[in-house]
Formats: structure tokens, C-alpha cells, sequence
């Protein structure tokens, strides 16, 4: 009931965050559910279930990126529900175990309903296409589906309760807002960076191909070497945690020189932005490369392509896309005190607006040279 209350005054944007934690729970549910039906209908001795349980781990770990960006745009966009439960007498602890528990309520209400659907399809309602997946015939041990549907909501609130910080949890004290990246913090991106090229460079050399044994990917996406698989993650880790200072640079370059009001306003707010911003969209770079990535494997041969992993992939995808669409309403949120107070200034609407689109097009140009050159190690190292 307590969560009921709190969320009586939610708006569209608000339910919208909660309707797809669960939805995003549901479907990693599903997936779970699938490998255990999997597991229960091969005979004794099978190799294949602890596989498909490993093919689970990105969709989990993506929801759990999810629920951990969704908990920081709580206390931002309701500061005065902070402010009312401090005076209540709740601690940082308890707000936070109760950001956590709103996001694992979510998605534990999306891993039930799967499980209710699961059930259901078992009772001999399925028919004999679906009898493999979901392990008809075999009795189902009531403390298999528990244990692995209890990592759905585990996993989102232990990452929701991580990602509040303690100054979050105070009225009237957002968040630090770092605007600098020193040098210690450049030097893992720029050497994962350097690494991934100069392996790179060495599955290229003539005669690479002999050094070692090939490695033959998943899902028909052809073969390639160890040091091009090793050179294309480590680049895509460097290149994606990059992003972060390459969108500090970019606020710094358009307020250089003279600027005038609408460069200066959209060079600040990116610079003052980037910290917050450069994680969310890291991880939608390196989600986009993976699954572009893949796609164009999957072209070339279309028997390869399964079902599973296409929803797989638009499910890492669309927790990629909300956590950064997340982070951009927090953002919002966060500088709106700052747009009122520049309206009263007299500042026209235009520059405002315009400032807003200027950040923008700076932030895909960073994305495209992110994501370009993490596509194009790609399809030099993956062949």
C-alpha cells in the first residue's frame, strides 16, 4: 500500500518508467523460463542448459543497467517526495531501499505475470510446437522457477539501491556535478583505445591468419582470430568510454573564443551535462556496434537468424535507449530552475531552444565518431 500512495501523484513519464521496468523483467523472465523448460525436456547428462542460462546474463545485466538509471531520476524529479519522507523520519538508507524496492516491485509484477503465462501455456494449452520450450511432460519442481525468477528483481533492486548516492537522499542536495575529466581518468579509455587498434593491426598483418587457431562465432557470425576479437572489445570499451570526455571537449570547443549567448548556453550546459551523460549513451554505443555488428552477419546468411536472439538484442537495445532517455528527462529536470531563471532575465525562448538543438547535434557528432570507428574495427577484426 505504501507503494500505491507514492505512486498516486506519478505522471505519464513516470508510469511509463515503471510499465517498462516491468515489461523488461517479463521478458528476461521469459528467457529463464525458456532454459529451464529447455533443461527439463533433454535427457540426463545435456550440455545445453548451462549455455542458455549464460545467453540470459546481457538481457539481466541490461535490465539491471536500466533500473539503475531509472532509480537516479527519482530523487531528481521529486525532490519534495525527499523532502517529505526526511520529515517523516526515514534515513538515506531507508529512501534508498525504498528507490530499490519500487524497481524491483516492477519488475517482480513482470516476472509473475510471465510465470502465471508460463503456467498456463503448460497445461497442455502450448500444443506440441512449443513442448520443448517449455519442458512439457516433466514435472516442474516448484523451487526451480522461484530461484531463477528471484535474479529479475534481485538484480534491478541491488542496482537501483547502488546507483542512489547518499547526497541524493538529502533535501535539497542533488547530486555532485563533476564537469572535469582528469587525466587518471582518461588514461583506461585511451589505452583500451590503443590497445584494440594495435591488435588489430596485428590480425591484419599477411600471414595473421596462420598464428593461431581460428574462432568460430555464434550465430553463423562468421570466424575470426584471437587478437581480432580481443582488439575489436577492447577498442569498442575504449572508444564507448570515451564518449564522456569526448562531450566535455565538444562543450569546451563551442564556447571557445568570443562566443555569442547561444554557443555559450549550449557550450556550458553540455560541459556541465557530459559526466551525467557520457554513461548512458557509452552504453548505447557499444549496444548499437554489437547489434549492427551482428546484423550484418545475419544478412549474409539468413538460416543462421533465430527468433530468441533478435528479441534478445531489442531487448538489450530498448534498456539502452530508455536509460539514456531516462537520464535526458533527470537532465531536464535538473537545469529547469536554471531555464526559468534566465526566461525572467530576459532571455528570448529562441536561444534557448536553439541551444538545446545545438547540444544536440553535438552529441550525435560525438556519437557518430564513436560508433563509426567502433563499426569500422568491426568489420576490419570480424570476417
Amino acid at each position: 500500500m505504501f507503494y500505491l500512495r507514492l505512486a498516486r501523484g506519478y505522471r505519464a513519464l513516470d508510469l511509463g518508467r515503471w510499465l517498462l521496468t516491468a515489461l523488461a523483467g517479463a521478458v528476461v523472465a521469459a528467457f529463464l523460463l525458456r532454459a529451464l523448460g529447455r533443461a527439463m525436456s533433454e535427457p540426463l547428462g545435456g550440455t545445453g542448459a548451462l549455455p542458455r542460462l549464460l545467453w540470459c546474463l546481457p538481457p539481466l545485466a541490461a535490465v539491471g543497467w536500466f533500473a539503475a538509471v531509472a532509480a537516479r531520476a527519482v530523487p531528481a524529479r521529486w525532490p519534495e517526495r525527499i523532502t517529505g519522507l526526511t520529515a517523516a523520519g526515514a534515513g538515506s538508507a531507508r529512501i534508498r531501499a525504498l528507490i530499490a524496492g519500487e524497481v524491483a516491485l516492477a519488475c517482480g509484477a513482470g516476472s509473475v505475470l510471465t510465470l502465471l503465462v508460463f503456467l498456463v501455456l503448460r497445461n497442455d494449452i502450448a500444443g506440441p510446437a512449443l513442448a520443448d520450450e517449455l519442458g512439457m511432460g516433466v514435472p516442474l519442481p516448484a523451487a526451480a522457477p522461484v530461484t531463477l525468477l528471484a535474479l529479475v528483481p534481485l538484480t534491478a533492486g541491488i542496482a537501483a539501491a547502488g546507483a542512489v548516492s547518499h547526497a541524493e537522499t538529502l533535501p535539497g542536495r542533488p547530486g555532485p556535478e563533476p564537469t572535469g575529466f582528469g587525466p587518471w581518468r582518461l588514461a583506461l579509455p585511451v589505452g583500451l583505445a590503443v590497445i584494440g587498434l594495435a591488435l588489430e593491426l596485428i590480425a591484419l598483418r599477411p600471414g595473421a591468419a596462420a598464428d593461431g587457431r581460428p574462432i568460430h562465432l555464434p550465430a553463423g557470425l562468421g570466424t575470426t582470430s584471437t587478437a581480432a576479437l580481443g582488439g575489436w572489445i577492447a577498442g569498442a570499451l575504449g572508444l564507448a568510454l570515451l564518449t564522456g570526455p569526448l562531450l566535455g571537449w565538444a562543450g569546451r570547443l563551442l564556447a571557445l573564443g568570443r562566443p555569442t549567448p547561444l554557443r555559450l548556453l549550449a557550450g556550458r550546459g553540455l560541459t556541465a551535462q557530459a559526466r551525467r551523460l557520457g554513461p548512458p549513451l557509452a552504453v548505447l554505443t557499444l549496444v548499437l556496434a554489437v547489434v549492427l555488428t551482428t546484423v550484418r552477419y545475419w544478412i549474409g546468411e539468413p538460416g543462421s537468424a533465430d527468433v530468441l536472439p533478435a528479441i534478445e538484442a531489442a531487448l538489450v537495445l530498448g534498456c539502452a535507449v530508455a536509460a539514456v532517455a531516462a537520464r535526458l528527462a533527470e537532465l531536464r529536470t535538473a537545469r529547469r530552475g536554471v531555464a526559468e531563471t534566465l526566461l525572467r532575465l530576459g532571455v528570448a525562448p529562441r536561444i534557448l531552444f536553439g541551444a538545446v538543438a545545438l547540444r544536440t547535434l553535438m552529441v550525435g557528432t560525438v556519437l557518430l565518431v564513436t560508433g563509426g570507428a567502433t563499426a569500422a574495427l568491426a568489420a576490419a577484426g570480424l570476417r
